[in-house]
């Protein structure tokens, strides 16, 4: 018989597994390829030294001449905050107790409860790794005259039915726990569960995260004074350019740029749809373009051998090229179930007849050498 137990039971020795390899490896092309370790982590923060320039203790000299004075590496002390990365499922009773006599309708229930906590998961952490930390959605610029629910936005790129999300005037919530309840996404227009006045100028973030987030590219490429607690010296300056027409030399003068300058080899392109189309059209003119598959199953056409994706929460007419052995994912811990002292994960709401599980993750996303890599902005997309 199917019991509250055996619910337990099976999300901790059956699903956990699958769900953390599926996250890790299946949700995002990028994530994929880039490390994930749990050394560095110091309480609840990442500490990692972090060397640049050159050991100055080189030279040329007479054959009994001084030797080198040792010069030694220079380091930066990077320090940023763990985040903590949610994903909660939701159970009635009533289901429970409906499928207590059949382990069949037990197993649907589940697959379907963690099919979607991993495809929302999955957006939401993928979203993330192009963010800068703020938590941020989109920006109200004004009302819809003819439904007071209604906003236009900056981007609906990063909004879906059915998020949870707060809005917010600067720092102040103007409203938390709206429910998207449309897009138009050609209107670039958004309908929300509440009437908000004067919202011109008010942030849409997700739900509880605003400045919660991992320091995704955003970030990294952002014009912050600082990063991870360190001045934006030039070593911490990633090259960026805004060109309009996208050619092969512009993107191999970023690569030749971003290389020579910090020794970096830059390994992944990652860029939105319409610039992908564009860099396709480019290389289709003068020969076959080339196809790979990737870590997870994903597939990527090539630019000179180096993989090219394209995602959908990259801004639009932007392309990143990435050396991704300079990233890694710093973690307490893996995905893990949430656990309460009785060692259960299947915890009943408070006054209603629905459990809830939650997985867990503690991690911030670290850029070891900001200047190896390189972002173009402003192609015109096909």
């Amino acid at each position: 018989m199917v019991t509250t137990t055996t619910a337990d039971n099976v999300l901790k020795s059956y699903y956990l597994g699958a769900v953390s390899d599926q996250l890790n490896k299946a949700a995002n092309p990028l994530l994929a390829r880039i490390a994930q370790t749990s050394a560095d982590v110091w309480g609840k923060d990442v500490r990692k030294a972090v060397r640049y320039g050159v050991n100055g203790g080189i030279g040329a000299g007479t054959e009994a001449g001084d030797l080198p004075k040792a010069g030694g590496n220079r380091y930066a002390q990077f320090v940023s905050t763990l985040k903590n990365l949610y994903g909660t499922i939701e159970i009635s009773d009533k289901a429970i107790r409906a499928s207590a006599s059949n382990d069949g309708a037990f197993v649907d229930l589940l697959n379907d409860e963690m099919d979607g906590l991993v495809k929302s998961s999955s957006y939401n952490f993928g979203r993330m790794l192009f963010g800068d930390g703020t938590g941020k959605l989109a920006t109200i610029s004004e009302a819809d005259g003819s439904d007071g629910t209604l906003y236009t936005v900056d981007t609906v790129k990063n909004l879906a039915e059915g998020m949870l999300v707060d809005v917010y005037n600067g720092e102040s919530p103007a409203k938390t726990g709206a429910i998207v309840v449309a897009i138009d996404r050609e209107g670039k227009k958004v309908k929300l569960d509440a009437e908000i006045s004067s919202p011109a100028g008010y942030t849409v973030c997700v739900q509880g995260s605003k400045g919660q987030e991992i320091t995704g590219l955003g970030a990294i490429f952002g014009d912050s004074p600082t990063l991870y607690g360190v001045p934006r010296a030039d070593w911490m300056k990633p090259y960026k350019k805004t060109v309009e027409t996208l050619t092969e030399t512009t993107v191999q003068t970023a690569i030749d740029e971003v290389e020579e300058r910090s020794g970096s080899k830059i390994d992944f392109i990652v860029c939105s749809s319409g610039v992908r189309r564009a860099l396709f059209d480019v290389l289709s003119k003068y020969r076959q373009t080339e196809s790979v598959e990737l870590d997870g199953g994903f597939k990527a056409i090539t630019f000179n051998g180096i993989p090219v994706v394209a995602d959908r929460f990259c801004p639009e007419g932007t392309m990143f090229l990435l050396d991704t052995a300079d990233f890694a994912l710093h973690q307490l811990c893996d995905w893990q179930w949430l656990e309460g002292e009785d060692g259960k994960i299947l915890k009943q709401v408070a006054g209603k007849p629905v459990y809830t599980a939650t997985l867990v993750k503690y991690a911030e996303l670290l850029c070891y050498r900001p200047c190896g890599q390189a972002m173009l902005t402003g192609i015109t997309e096909k």
